[in-house]
């Protein structure tokens, strides 16, 4: 627990050194998450600050030397309009109950992902949940919900209006809406992803970063994987140029080879998960997972199928600000 309060202390510092404004944060055993918002465009040099004087301070207590922390940081930027950001910190604070202790781990989580039902929970287990909640103490939740004081370089009152109209009813309506969550058993929805996401935000939000991201090349956090960001209009424009047919046409067809096409090239270079294609298909999870599973063979048994599908790719890198 005291490295756990000098790393609290060190945000504090991290707020008034570099003009970060904090919105959330959460530390868990092996990790941590912070929701920032940087005026001063410095997150890399805050928070490389932040993870190496806390590595610096922890070695020397403990006796360690070399590397603490595990690569880089992931950054994600996150759209401020709309509830975006208030979808990213009921994600955060929710970290700590997400675990398979309280039915809330991966495995349950993937289940009601593809559509199995789950027995809704007990009593008992929205108690605990409720429990591990409001008693992680190295989590911002307790003062959005009212249940701390909270440090004075939180900064709540942005996420606090976005749940109330006033500040006095902002902990109650705050606490209310995100433990309504522990109540209704395992929740996916949009904070399923989030960590796996490049940006969170609108579609013109992301399709604004991603244009930047692709002019800047190799200088930035995860260019590579942004260039790579494809929309799914990109996508079926390409593959009906190539093909000489409309997606109106081999879209609805069952085990339509060009279909699968669009599918394995949107989930493997555009970065787009299976829901997100199946909602963009209009098709069910588990049909566009066998379309894309299906590509992928095929890509790999016939030079033909492969050879048009590094044309569209090739066009697709070419297009204006790729």
């Amino acid at each position: 627990n005291g490295d756990r309060e000098h790393f609290i202390g060190l945000l504090g510092e991290l707020v008034s050194r570099y003009g970060i404004i904090l919105h959330a944060y959460v530390l868990m055993d092996n990790h941590y998450h912070l929701l920032i918002e940087t005026p001063e465009g410095n997150a890399s040099r805050a928070l490389q600050w932040l993870n190496v004087s806390y590595a610096n301070w922890f070695n020397a207590l403990h006796g360690h030397s070399g590397q603490f922390f595990q690569g880089r940081y992931k950054s994600i930027p996150v759209e401020n309009d709309g509830s975006w950001a208030l979808t990213c910190s009921v994600y955060l604070h929710l970290n700590p109950v997400r675990i398979q202790a309280l039915g809330q781990g991966k495995t349950a989580r993937a289940a009601e992902r593809a559509g199995a039902v789950s027995e809704p929970p007990t009593q008992e287990m929205i108690a605990r949940r409720l429990a591990v909640l409001r008693g992680h103490a190295w989590s911002s939740y307790p003062a959005y919900a009212g249940y701390a004081v909270g440090p004075t370089w939180l900064t709540r009152k942005s996420l606090w209006h976005r749940v109330a109209r006033k500040v006095e009813e902002a902990p109650a309506a705050y606490r209310c809406w995100i433990e309504d969550y522990l109540r209704q058993g395992v929740e996916e929805g949009v904070g399923s992803h989030l960590t796996q996401a490049l940006a969170i935000g609108s579609t013109a939000f992301v399709e604004k970063l991603r244009k930047k991201m692709a002019a800047v090349g190799g200088t930035r956090t995860n260019a590579r994987a942004w260039r790579r960001l494809l929309s799914f209009r990109d996508v079926v424009r390409a593959v009906e140029a190539e093909v000489g047919e409309a997606w109106s046409v081999f879209g609805c067809q069952r085990g339509d080879w060009r279909r699968d096409l669009v599918l394995g090239i949107g989930r493997m270079q555009g970065g787009m998960t299976l829901a997100e294609l199946a909602t963009h298909a209009d098709m069910s999870l588990d049909t566009v997972a066998k379309a894309v599973k299906r590509m992928r063979t095929r890509l790999t048994q016939e030079r033909s199928l492969r050879k048009m599908h590094d044309r569209i790719l090739r066009g697709l890198n070419e297009q204006p600000g790729e």
